[in-house]
């Protein structure tokens, strides 16, 4: 029989809440890929266990955490479970988290209290930070107002989420973080996103023009978004999605199996190539969330490092999934080929060539994994 404290615990969970929602959310998942719209209902499924709000601030009603690590982890685990789930809304959830640290480094206490009455009314947030030339401006008017003049591109959830968090710039200062509504359907434009993947988080454009914002809106100062190690390591995140993917895509391959495959030892060598890829980006992703909870200095070429490895890892096993499963691993309405389809799209990420190179740079410039490791 279970205490009220171990039911307690369970209750602030958020992997054993995450693990109770996954198979709902998959089968949601199928369903707004057939039909791509917002996906409301995984939405409020993510809500309805509370996934929304435990890493808020605790101030805005998170969970207080026994230490940053712990923290990171936990999320970690939690960003697997939903990616592996559904790639769509595991990348709607990362950016609402995203948000949320935002939310915990830079707001004010005044901001903190609104996030919480939106939280609890059920909101999600995103992270806007893609924009067609010229960008986003900051314009100031007489009296001291002030709107926004410009637009996003790639804006997941355009329309659906309740908030966005952007980025803005004042003329003669760096980025500014603000606040806005992104629940406006007039302001949003998602014709153009038609796509095999990735279909249900509704990525596109999203006008700005016009909105009218206050000192309240602003979160941070200028230039906090950018500033590192947590601008670049925060890659960390999206990668553990991802790697909820892959694992999600090796579980099926696992299932698919015929058994004339599980007794030939060339297909069983292709599996264990799976498991292996899987498990080194795993690795990767465990370290970069490390170091990104402990604001390490060199968190940034571990991120850029990851973000190649769980790229490759997925690459890998998208391809020997199709070798190992065979024609029905591109049949439609397959789980199979709907991970695919999402990990093809979402692995695109900018400038990997580059992202590898700076790593690079850094290891040639110091010892940053050998005998002088700062974190064992």
């Amino acid at each position: 029989m279970k205490t009220s404290t171990q039911t307690t615990a369970e209750q602030d969970d958020p992997v054993a809440r995450a693990a109770a929602i996954a198979s709902r959310l998959a089968d949601l998942g199928a369903r707004y890929d057939a039909a791509p719209v917002f996906p409301v209902e995984s939405m409020r499924c993510l809500a309805a266990a509370g996934l929304h709000r435990h890493f808020a601030p605790p101030a805005s009603g998170g969970i207080a955490f026994a230490d940053v690590p712990t923290r990171y982890r936990t999320l970690m685990d939690v960003l697997r479970i939903v990616g592996r789930a559904d790639l769509s809304i595991g990348r709607l959830y990362e950016g609402h988290v995203n948000a949320l640290a935002l939310f915990d480094w830079y707001a004010s206490p005044e901001q903190a209290v609104r996030l919480g009455r939106e939280l609890e009314d059920g909101a999600f947030y995103g992270v806007w930070a893609t924009e067609p030339q010229p960008g986003v401006s900051i314009e100031r008017g007489e009296g001291g107002t002030a709107v926004l003049k410009g637009g996003k591109s790639f804006a997941s959830g355009a329309g659906g989420l309740k908030h966005a968090i952007v980025t803005a710039q004042e003329a003669g200062s760096e980025r500014q973080l603000v606040i806005v509504g992104a629940d406006d359907a007039e302001r949003a434009d998602v014709s153009q996103w038609r796509v095999r993947g990735m279909r249900a988080t509704t990525s596109g454009l999203y006008d700005l023009t016009g909105m009218g914002i206050e000192e309240a809106d602003l979160l941070g100062l200028p230039g906090d978004y950018d500033r590192d190690p947590r601008f670049t390591t925060g890659a960390w995140r999206f990668a553990a999605v991802q790697l909820g993917g892959i694992e999600g895509l090796l579980a099926e391959t696992r299932l698919a199996m015929p058994e004339a495959a599980r007794s030939d030892p060339l297909q069983r060598a292709k599996f264990a190539d799976c498991v292996a890829a899987a498990r080194t980006a795993y690795m990767w992703v465990r370290e970069c969330a490390l170091r990104a909870a402990l604001d390490d200095p060199d968190g940034p070429a571990f991120a850029r490092m990851t973000r190649g490895i769980v790229e490759r890892a997925g690459l890998d096993v998208m391809e020997l999934a199709a070798r190992i499963v065979g024609t029905r691993s591109a049949m439609d309405g397959q789980r199979i080929d709907k991970i695919v389809r999402d990990l093809s799209l979402y692995l695109r990420q900018a400038g990997p060539d580059h992202a590898r190179d700076q790593a690079a740079l850094t290891w040639l410039d110091h010892d940053a994994w050998g005998e002088e490791d700062r974190l064992w």
